[in-house]
């Protein structure tokens, strides 16, 4: 049977009649705020369903599936999303498996605490695979649930496909993909997804039991350009794992390593060098303060287009401040976390970020962050003291950099630290939301086999 037939209609009415399913989620819209704001109150995540009994024909775990394009680290996000996920859903019983568009002989991304299914590579940029379609297909009966994470490419909609005539639930985490920011940034792109949506991605959201959101701001975003009242949403969370003890980072390994930072003042950026990411409005920022105090140093460490790095390398040059940079290219393991803890600040000035991790992982190495009121888990840290807030203007962000700069002392930097590390634990620790969704998989499995 061709799957764009008749089971659809089957699927829309036994979607309308479950009463098991998640309420459209209905808090009132949220309000922007910026540096100048006073406190803001923060509603709380939503709290994690209770975990459903195992009935007699269930003892064992629950069973779900993750589907994404790649576990390829430079991909962002999403890929070390799914890697924290699959490995705090175990202790909640739960036994996991994830299934990729990378190649079988490609490298290896091994960091999955699960096994994985490479059944790549897909064709063209959306990434078709029609193998990808039949081996979900033949091996959804093992699953209690499929989650997909990330959308606008074909793994969404083959899990669709995936899911069409079985009574298989499906959960949609789009981790971002929805904010109206890229509608307006590339209209030429969202004209793309519109007709996208219009002919395939709709399906995937109409089937899902519920579209899961990392924090309470994505969502609310994720409403104007494509969802309706009939969608699912919830808010699920999001984290990181506690970040590795002292021991087991050297303090002085990322200064070894760049000994261009020794005796400064760190304030660094790290993550993907992308355009929405603001590192032009950084420069330029730091280039209005930098004068202020020659221990100031700027890192810069990510991957990046090439043509991107070397425009921004000459904005750096034309400004006077070409020494006072430096770029360490993707950091990882032991560097990363040595440079996250050498740091006297970490700043993000994105012009749209849906959650943050690196953020998140400065917060868990006690550094204290400066972000925009476009990194969508601003108002947690705003109002918990973990930060600073700014506009993603050149203006607010050099007000930003040359306050701290100017106004701080080592007295009320140390005592950031401790804030810091007080909004890491209190609202982005993984574990939270692993159970967060291992709930809402429960509750449904359990209703389908009553």
């Amino acid at each position: 049977m061709n799957p764009l037939d008749s089971p659809v209609p089957r699927d829309r009415q036994r979607e309308m009649g479950d009463t098991d399913a998640a309420r459209p989620y209905g808090a009132p819209p949220l309000t922007h705020g910026h540096l100048q704001h006073g406190p803001l109150s923060v509603p709380s995540l939503s709290a994690a369903p209770p975990l459903a009994p195992a009935s007699a024909t269930n003892r064992g775990p629950l069973r779900v599936l993750h589907i994404l394009p790649s576990l390829d680290p430079r991909m962002g996000g999403v890929a070390e999303a799914v890697v924290q996920l699959v490995r705090h859903m175990t202790p909640f019983d739960c036994a996991s498996e994830v299934v990729t568009l990378d190649a079988p002989d490609g490298p290896a991304f091994d960091r999955v605490d699960a096994p994985v299914h490479r059944v790549g590579p897909g064709r063209g940029f959306y990434g078709l695979s029609l193998p990808l379609v039949r081996w979900l297909r033949a091996n959804r009966a093992r699953f209690d649930a499929f989650v997909v994470h990330g959308i606008w490419q074909f793994h969404s909609v083959a899990a669709w496909f995936g899911v069409i005539g079985s009574r298989t639930p499906l959960f949609v985490f789009p981790h971002g993909m929805l904010d109206p920011w890229f509608q307006h940034t590339y209209p030429k792109k969202h004209l793309k997804k519109r007709i996208y949506w219009a002919l395939l991605e709709q399906w995937v959201f109409n089937r899902a039991e519920r579209v899961l959101f990392t924090c309470e701001t994505e969502l609310e975003l994720a409403r104007r350009p494509f969802l309706n009242d009939r969608h699912r949403l919830a808010v699920n969370g999001f984290g990181i794992d506690s970040v590795p003890d002292d021991d087991e980072v050297p303090a002085h390994a990322f200064r070894d390593a760049f000994p261009e930072v020794r005796n400064k003042r760190v304030w660094l950026f790290l993550s993907r060098i992308h355009e929405k990411k603001g590192c032009d409005l950084l420069i330029d920022a730091f280039a209005d303060v930098a004068d202020r105090d020659r221990d100031l140093c700027l890192v810069i460490a990510g991957p990046g287009e090439p043509a991107l790095v070397d425009r921004l390398k000459g904005m750096a040059a034309s400004r006077g401040i070409a020494d006072r940079i430096v770029w360490t290219g993707m950091l990882g393991g032991v560097l990363k976390w040595s440079a996250l803890r050498t740091a006297e600040v970490f700043v993000l000035p994105s012009h749209q970020e849906n959650f943050g991790i690196a953020v998140v992982e400065a917060m868990a190495s006690r550094t204290p962050v400066i972000i925009t009121n476009k990194v969508n888990i601003w108002r947690e840290i705003e109002a918990s003291g973990g930060g600073w807030v700014c506009d993603d203007t050149r203006d607010s962000v050099a007000d930003a950099l040359r306050r701290w700069a100017l106004d701080t002392t080592v007295a009320s930097r140390e005592a950031l630290r401790d804030t810091a590390l007080a909004c890491y634990q209190r609202h982005f620790r993984i574990e939270t939301a692993a159970r967060q969704l291992v709930g809402s998989v429960s509750l449904v499995s359990s209703s389908r086999k009553r």
